[in-house]
């Protein structure tokens, strides 16, 4: 999961630097993901290795450590249903129809800016041709010859994008049913070699 929070964040920061998606709502939400993702990521850390150093010399600790060992258990757990979902989603919305009826109801609600970003991005002129709500055609670096649609080039990236986004999804998302797995077997692991009864007792006296 750490991997994942901290791909995202740089995948946000790389958008906005290279002012590919104009839109800081977009860029927002994807940066706030990653962050989100690496606090979980940064709570099962600090779960873990508390458990295994306080646990060890403060016993009256131990019980906190456990709650925070759960609650990154659970919040996982949840991450991983709903990773797992939208994997699917992608790996089962890689028709063409479907994504192209997904695009212009996209392409009908976007702000002109919006609409730019992709123009430009992609080199395209309109959704389905220039008089079908292009904007600033005449800017673009293929308007000196022919610009396609924009609506086959965004679908043909979209679904090439689904189905890299669906087979990563899937690795990642048994990566953290292995995080889930490692958590609860080694939950309540002590070190053998310290008593903290003992270390109790050594401080006492």
């Amino acid at each position: 999961m750490l991997a994942v929070a901290v791909f995202l964040i740089l995948v946000g920061a790389y958008v906005k630097g290279a002012s590919i998606v104009t839109s800081h709502s977009v860029i927002g939400g994807i940066i706030a993901v990653g962050v989100f993702l690496l606090l979980v990521s940064l709570l099962g850390l600090y779960g873990t290795s508390k458990h295994h150093q306080v646990a060890l010399f403060f016993h009256s600790l131990l019980e906190l450590c456990i709650l925070l060992l759960f609650q990154y258990m659970v919040i996982l757990g949840f991450v991983f249903l709903i990773q797992l979902s939208v994997t699917i989603a992608c790996l089962a919305a890689v028709n063409r129809d479907g994504i192209s009826e997904l695009v212009r109801t996209g392409w009908k609600s976007s702000s002109n800016e919006t609409i730019w970003d992709a123009e430009n991005n992609f080199q395209c002129c309109g959704l389905e041709g220039p008089h079908d709500a292009a904007y600033r055609c005449h800017e673009l670096a293929c308007a000196s010859t022919f610009c396609e649609p924009c609506l086959g080039i965004i679908v043909n990236k979209m679904r090439s994008n689904l189905r890299r986004l669906g087979g990563i999804g899937l690795f990642f998302s048994f990566s953290e049913l292995l995080g889930i797995w490692l958590a609860i077997r080694y939950r309540n692991l002590k070190d053998p070699k310290l008593d903290p009864v003992l270390y109790f007792q050594q401080q006492s006296s």
